[in-house]
């Protein structure tokens, strides 16, 4: 009887963290309006690269949220911090990329409803995410930062670097 109990108990924690794994996250909402804007921008875009201004970070940490598997960090806002529109083109790739003079993170929802983060791209601080073969939608952007406070950054969309 006690290892019939048992197990029903242990049946029962496996179903509750199942469950929460298939949660929507707590920390990020791409149905919300971004914080620094949006823009349409088709393949062969110009200017190239496609660059704005926003400022970094949250009071939500990207590591906690279920759905992001626990792979990206950083601490985020609930909403976007920017949203882009991408009509793609067979051959050409799309790099999404933070600069930044701190240590900056980066988390993408993807067009297929996957979640990309970025972080120290090619060797520096700046965080990025490149799509060999992107695809058309909408690609919601998150950039964080390591600590609570706040950092000026550069979001650069490009087709060009790689």
């Amino acid at each position: 009887m006690k290892s019939t109990i048992s197990m029903r108990l242990g049946a029962a924690a496996i179903a509750c963290s199942m469950m929460a794994a298939a949660m929507p996250a707590a920390a990020q909402d791409p149905s919300l309006r971004p914080n620094f804007g949006s823009v349409n921008l088709n393949a062969g875009f110009t200017p190239d690269p496609y660059t704005v201004r926003i400022t970094a970070g949250g009071d939500r940490n990207a590591n906690d949220a279920s759905s992001l598997g626990g792979e990206c960090v950083g601490m985020i806002t609930e909403a976007p911090d920017f949203r882009i529109t991408y009509g793609a083109q067979q051959g050409l790739a799309l790099t999404i990329r933070v600069d930044s003079r701190e240590d900056t993170t980066l988390v993408v929802n993807g067009p297929d409803g996957q979640w990309y983060c970025g972080d120290d791209l090619q060797g520096s601080l700046n965080p990025g995410v490149i799509y060999r073969t992107p695809l058309s939608g909408v690609y919601d952007i998150w950039v964080g930062t390591y600590g609570e406070t706040p950092a000026p950054a550069q979001i650069r969309i490009t087709e060009m670097e790689q």
